[in-house]
């Protein structure tokens, strides 16, 4: 049986604010969840996280005055807890009037014409709560094409990937470099009805992906990765077949919106819009070739 962590940090005062989740993410775990009951976050882990980058993280919190202490305790458990903790807290989530979420043990009526994404998220991230996939979504839904060919980085569940193929894309490449969230992927492929040859899975980093003809790129990941990948982004959409090939980006907190807009903007793509929800941003841009 797999095992994994759940560090629990119980921050005084708790307040569920977006940006100390952002930086939590920093500390790289496969989750987050905020639990109000306990008044603190878990984040969990497929292998046993550093305890000076948690120290070093919170510490910085703490000086900046974002928390004024905190406590943690790292606890080790079987997978299933994982997938009974999600269980207790997923909902049906209607992002747009054509897009709703919801995971395979939920009841929904779906009206005409909406796309029902069945997703069981098991240990990845993309479960639908997040601001980062909702904007998403309603940005793949305002900018896909017909016969789209697709790159999804950062997959996590898969979701943003099937939504393309639900969409109108002709092919979908679901990329993430965690090993762990392959069988989690083919299983949300299933209970969507995408075959794997709609949809194929790639476990590895985008530099293995020699493919220089997708017409639109999708990646909610860090600020970080998404800065450091600007290059490699545009050279996968030079031979794009739908031009103007676009990107669509989230995983950013506002106030990083400028930075991610200069960087690709060296790399040629033009910003056409950004949306927001929460603290959050997602940006759509298209690249000049």
């Amino acid at each position: 049986m797999k095992k994994y962590y759940d560090l629990l940090i119980k921050t005084y005062p708790f307040v569920e604010d977006e940006f100390i989740t952002s930086k939590l993410w920093e500390l790289n775990p496969d989750g987050i969840f905020e639990d109000d009951i306990q008044e603190a976050y878990h984040l969990y882990f497929s292998s046993k996280p550093n305890e000076t980058e948690i120290k070093n993280l919170l510490d910085d919190l703490r000086i900046n005055n974002y928390i004024a202490g905190c406590e943690t305790s790292l606890n080790e458990f079987e997978e299933k807890n994982w997938n009974e903790e999600w269980e207790k807290n997923l909902r049906v989530i209607e992002v747009t009037d054509k897009i709703v979420i919801k995971p395979s043990y939920k009841e929904y009526n779906a009206k005409e014409d909406q796309i029902v994404l069945v997703i069981d998220p098991k240990m990845s991230f993309g479960t639908g709560e997040h601001a980062t996939t909702q904007m998403m979504l309603k940005l793949i839904e305002k900018y896909i094409q017909p016969n789209d060919k697709v790159i999804d980085v950062g997959t996590g569940t898969g979701i943003l990937a099937i939504a393309a193929i639900k969409l109108g894309a002709k092919f979908a490449l679901a990329l993430d470099n965690d090993e762990w969230v392959y069988e989690n992927i083919i299983e949300n492929l299933h209970n969507n009805n995408v075959s794997e040859k709609q949809c194929s899975v790639f476990i590895g980093t985008s530099d293995k992906i020699k493919d220089n003809d997708f017409d639109l790129l999708i990646a909610n990941i860090q600020k970080n990765v998404l800065l450091e990948l600007a290059d490699d982004f545009r050279n996968k959409l030079l031979n794009a077949t739908n031009k103007p090939a676009r990107i669509l980006l989230s995983g950013i907190l506002s106030i990083d919106e400028k930075d991610i807009i200069k960087e690709y903007s060296n790399q040629n793509f033009k910003h056409i819009e950004t949306i927001y929800q929460d603290e959050w941003c997602a940006i759509a841009l298209q690249l000049n070739i």
